[in-house]
């Protein structure tokens, strides 16, 4: 199995490279922890999609200290991969989203693969669900998605993205991508496709981008692509392809089933440079427990 990791954004609202913020006593990533909980759950193959001006600090930072335990493969989330009908068009500099840049791996994967996003901590639980399913999956178009309850994904430093799920019989119905906030007890919902805000219960399942597939779903983006670039032809410098719209839109045409497997794994994020402290204080949190190794790679 392989662990996708997209690790292309640069995290603008942090302010930085935060996929190589230490968050560990010894230095160690967010990257560093989600890699040790897959091999731990037995995924054999990580693949870092990154900007191809990055690399040289992500092998000296990253790669070089997991190599040893697990093989290790970059692609790089290039602008101009894209149709070149389109190509003319646009001058963008930032990327195109979690749907190319997951593209960008069709050469290099041909296996069962879970993708998650570089800055996010997932939890042990969450591995475990997402290798349990792609373990038993017989089906080339049955995907699966790893739930989180939206209360245990928020900060209190102000709104957050996040894909919330209309879930069916533990099937995915579709995810609707939105900026969410909790002010004064209410959890209220802004969908980015500017339907109308709604408020959720603290039980609901959001996405955080974790997902199961089968190479079938690099199929399936080519010709999604094509159609993105059409669609969005007057709009290329604020358009994104993303994964979970793909997802819902191939739940909505009958060509994939998903499945929803929930997590109780503790979920950690740092989408503003206040969230870092919360996130080393519980990373230390686990560490006391004895769920990780206050030096996670030499123990």
């Amino acid at each position: 199995m392989t662990l996708l990791i997209m690790a292309a954004g640069m995290g603008s609202r942090f302010g930085g490279l935060k996929q190589i913020e230490p968050v560990g006593p010894n230095g160690e990533f967010i990257i560093d922890y989600s890699i040790y909980d897959a091999i731990k759950e037995g995924f054999n193959k990580v693949v870092f999609i990154i900007k191809e001006e990055n690399y040289e600090i992500f092998k000296k930072t990253i790669g070089t200290r997991i190599e040893k335990y697990i093989s290790v493969s970059y692609v790089f989330q290039k602008q101009d991969a894209i149709p070149l009908k389109y190509q003319h068009l646009t001058n963008r500099t930032k990327p195109w989203g979690t749907g190319h840049a997951v593209l960008a791996a069709k050469d290099i994967i041909n296996e069962p693969f879970a993708i998650i996003n570089a800055d996010d901590f997932y939890g042990r639980d969450a591995f475990r669900q997402i290798a349990t399913f792609l373990r038993k999956n017989q089906e080339e178009n049955h995907y699966a998605i790893v739930g989180y309850q939206i209360a245990n994904t928020l900060t209190e430093n102000g709104s957050v993205k996040r894909g919330v799920c209309d879930v069916k019989n533990n099937k995915l119905i579709k995810i609707i991508e939105s900026n969410v906030q909790e002010k004064n007890g209410i959890i209220e919902a802004t969908p980015l496709s500017n339907e109308p805000k709604f408020t959720v219960t603290k039980e609901q399942v959001v996405s955080m981008n974790m997902f199961g597939f089968t190479p079938s779903i690099f199929k399936y983006l080519d010709e999604k692509i094509h159609t993105f670039f059409e669609k969005n032809k007057n709009n290329l410098e604020e358009c994104e392809f993303l994964i979970p719209d793909i997802v819902t839109e191939l739940v909505k045409e009958n060509k994939v089933s998903v499945s929803v497997v929930n997590t109780d794994a503790l979920w950690l994020g740092i989408t503003y440079k206040e969230d870092l402290d919360k996130v080393i204080k519980n990373i230390q949190k686990l560490i006391t427990k004895g769920e990780y190794s206050s030096n996670l790679w030499n123990k």
